[in-house]
Order: C-alpha cells, then sequence, then structure tokens
C-alpha cells in the first residue's frame, strides 16, 4: 500500500521528513500586526519571534481553507492519505479537513472514480510533538504493510494512550488566544515559577509546577515517565522552539529515568512557535 501522511503545519516535521515525498504539510497563516506570515517551507523563526516581540498585539493563527486541504488530497499520489490535524479544542484545523475529505468523496463519487484512493482524517487532541509521535508511529505500520483500516485502528488507540506535556516560558499567548479552555493562566513571575502542562482529550491542563525552567523540565519528564510505564518499545518526541540546548537537556533527562526505543528532536514550526514561545519545550510520549 503506498501512503502518503498529511498534517497541518503544527505537524513539526524533522529535516529528514521535510525532504521525503510521503510527508506534507497544509499551512496555517499566522498574523502579527500587520504583517501576515504563511506557515509553510519559507517560515523564518528567528524573523518572526522578533515579529512577535517587537509586536504589542498578541499573534494569531488562521486554520487552512477547506479547498485548501481538499487539493492536498488530490495531488496525493498514494492509496492512502492520512491527514492528522492540531486538536479541534484547539484550532478549526481540524474541521476544515474533515470537510474537505466530504466534498472530496463527493466529487469522486460523482464522477465515478473507483480507483482504491482512501482519506483518514485523525484528531491528534494534540499538537507539536504529539502530531510528530502520531505521524511516525502510521509511518511505522504502513511499512511493516498493514492494510489501512488496520492502520487506522492502531492509530487511533496510539493517540489515545499517548500523553503530551509542555513547558513554557510564558502561557501569555495562550491566555490571550483563548487556548487554556477557560484554565486560569499562572502568574508567578516574581518566584520564577514553571507550571508543567498537558492535555486531557486534547484540552490544556495544568499538571504541576516548579521553581525554575530546568526543575520545571526534570518534573516534567517525572510525570512523563510515570505515565509511560513499559517505555522500551516507546517513542518520546521533543519539539523545542529555538532552544536546542534545552532539547537536549531534557532528552538527557529522560534517558537517564527510563530506556526509550527513540528519543527524536524537531523544532517548531509557526504555529507551535506562536503558542510555546521562544525556549518552550513539547514532549509526546
Amino acid at each position: 500500500m503506498t501512503y502518503k501522511i498529511i498534517g497541518d503545519s503544527c505537524l513539526d516535521l524533522t529535516e529528514e521528513m521535510k525532504r521525503d515525498s510521503r510527508f506534507q504539510m497544509v499551512p496555517l497563516t499566522l498574523q502579527v500586526g500587520s504583517a501576515q506570515v504563511v506557515d509553510d517551507e519559507t517560515f523564518d523563526q528567528k524573523k518572526f519571534l522578533g515579529l512577535v516581540k517587537a509586536c504589542p498585539e498578541c499573534p494569531k493563527t488562521a486554520c487552512p481553507s477547506p479547498e485548501t486541504y481538499k487539493e492536498a488530497y488530490e495531488q496525493a499520489e498514494a492509496e492512502a492519505v492520512f491527514v492528522i490535524t492540531l486538536s479541534g479544542h484547539l484550532s478549526g484545523s481540524n474541521n476544515s479537513a474533515v470537510l474537505a475529505k466530504r466534498l472530496f468523496e463527493e466529487e469522486r463519487a460523482e464522477k465515478q472514480i473507483t480507483d482504491n484512493k482512501r482519506v483518514e482524517v485523525i484528531d491528534s487532541l494534540s499538537a507539536s510533538a504529539g502530531e510528530l509521535n502520531i505521524a511516525l508511529y502510521i509511518q511505522g505500520l504502513c511499512e511493516a504493510g498493514l492494510e489501512f483500516d488496520e492502520v487506522v485502528k492502531r492509530a487511533l488507540e496510539f493517540r489515545d494512550r499517548m500523553h503530551t506535556y509542555f513547558v513554557l516560558e510564558t502561557l501569555d499567548t495562550l491566555r490571550k488566544n483563548g487556548r487554556l479552555s477557560g484554565l486560569q493562566a499562572f502568574f508567578a513571575t516574581a518566584l520564577n515559577i514553571k507550571p508543567v502542562m498537558g492535555a486531557d482529550k486534547g484540552t490544556i491542563i495544568k499538571l504541576d509546577q516548579a521553581r525554575g525552567i530546568n526543575k520545571g523540565l526534570q518534573r516534567m519528564c517525572d510525570i512523563a515517565v510515570q505515565e509511560a510505564g513499559d517505555s522500551a518499545d516507546k517513542v518520546a518526541v521533543i519539539a523545542h522552539c529555538n532552544n536546542a540546548q534545552r532539547a537536549d537537556y531534557v532528552k538527557a533527562e529522560l534517558a537517564k529515568r527510563a530506556k526509550f526505543k527513540e528519543i527524536v528532536i524537531t523544532e517548531t514550526a509557526g504555529v507551535a512557535t506562536v503558542y510555546a514561545g521562544d525556549g518552550g519545550i513539547v514532549l509526546a510520549v
């Protein structure tokens, strides 16, 4: 079965995966003041962070249109197309992708196209590292030769047992954009308290807190390893925003605590950069 994995631009692909034609990102649009930035291969993280720092307004994101997704499905030269989106609690990206699938299938039925091409849209109930972890899992299933329906079944089961965590310098952007879903944003800058955040079925929750960024990252690793259980066959994905050294630190802390099948490090593209902010870390296991 030939396959293609399509994600919105919060699927933070590694550099190697960006060069692999089996992966594709459908970009969101980022708005910083009057500046509009397309979150595609032209995204310049350092320049974007400079724009954000200089702008008094909070950056915003706009999801891809259903037409953009539908075009990606049509152009995908594969029998199986797996689409991974941001949590539906955080973005309209999933709704656009699902509507695009319906339009795509209706048009093919009208034209009586009878090839074996199938599309499945998966709400990651996560973002960034979580989307990438699901993509890697689906790739492994496809490479193992599983059929479409079995890949979908196992991918959804994997999503439901996967956990996503993050430690950020500040929660201001998430709070101002309403992404905390009523959760009180945590303010303790004078004490340098860093909350350890997680996700509950796609909704952001606070798990713990620690004084200082390194203590916060250590606590995140403690929780991740505890919830992972037997990690020998699991992949941990770390996404960082403009701080590779911090990602390496998290990788070392995870390795101290447990043996993982693999620990993957990637850098945030535009959407995750908006919400993680400079120095933010997202972990998915």
